[in-house]
């Protein structure tokens, strides 16, 4: 056996690329989880650059007038 302490056994090679985020970990209050299509994902990087492309598109929309 190594002594090298990063050195994993085969049967424990975990690969990460395959990885996805826990659907059962909590989320902010008030956050809701949208899936977004693999064009669009491709675009975006980031939920800070989504938000921001959606807060644009909120600001020129016009505004509900109903009481």
């Amino acid at each position: 056996m190594s002594n090298t302490l990063d050195e994993l056994q085969p049967e424990y090679d975990f690969d990460y690329t395959k990885a996805k985020p826990n659907r059962f970990a909590s989320l902010p209050s008030g956050s809701r989880v949208v899936l977004l299509e693999p064009d669009v994902a491709e675009v975006f990087a980031t939920p800070e650059q989504v938000n921001a492309v959606l807060r644009a598109l909120i600001a020129t929309m016009p505004k509900n007038h109903a009481a």
